[in-house]
């Protein structure tokens, strides 16, 4: 399963740690405006030299910024890819992968691959994920959105993509903001039909939100 980071880093992180802990193995690309955006937001520099230790803080660091708030964190099955690698495994119909979610995904994302372009690795295997007809999940971040993105959102619709909006809900009784990121990750995996328990699902009865879990 490939994921690929951008803006909203704790939507990606929160997704990543549900993955490993399904079990799942992870391709991560991590684009070069996904690097600024993760300095900006944490702090974390993600160097390819250095990823595995940068990923360690990355998906240890809770959605309000807290070092450290989650704990036995297992990379083992990841591998990172460099952006600019487009020889990289991802970059082949060939290399076996389930699907790709992009988490979240700028308007810029979502206009390259609803183009079919390849200027990076992130939007070769989103073409590549399309053409060989898997699961491709865009979390679309942004918020107004205008209508040249409405069309780009309709045409990756069209394609065979979910167009899935960084969007949280609160019946599931969110009382913490990393309650929030976790319901949009859990929706992500639930369109990649990877099992978790990220969130407190609706169960048909009006109030659920408001009892504790």
């Amino acid at each position: 399963m490939g994921v690929s980071g951008a803006s909203g880093t704790p939507y990606a992180a929160a997704v990543l740690r549900g993955l490993l802990d399904a079990g799942e193995s992870v391709d991560l690309v991590v684009s070069r405006a996904s690097r600024l955006t993760l300095l900006d937001e944490t702090g974390i520099s993600f160097r390819d030299a250095h990823w595995r230790d940068d990923l360690r803080e990355w998906l240890a660091r809770g959605a309000d910024g807290k070092p450290d708030a989650f704990h036995d964190l297992r990379i083992d099955d990841v591998r990172h890819w460099s952006a600019g690698d487009l020889a990289a495994g991802p970059s082949s119909g060939s290399y076996p992968a389930k699907g790709m979610l992009i988490v979240p995904a700028s308007t810029a994302c979502v206009a390259g691959v609803a183009l079919g372009l390849s200027k990076d690795l992130l939007q070769r295997a989103a073409s590549v994920t399309l053409k060989e007809r898997r699961p491709l999940v865009v979390a679309v971040r942004e918020t107004p959105l205008n209508g040249q993105t409405l069309k780009q959102l309709v045409a990756l619709d069209e394609a065979g993509a979910v167009v899935l909006p960084a969007s949280p809900a609160f019946y599931a009784g969110a009382t913490h903001i990393q309650d929030l990121v976790d319901f949009v990750a859990g929706r992500v995996l639930d369109a990649a039909g990877v099992e978790h328990g990220l969130y407190r699902r609706w169960r048909g009865e009006l109030g659920g939100g408001s009892r504790t879990s």
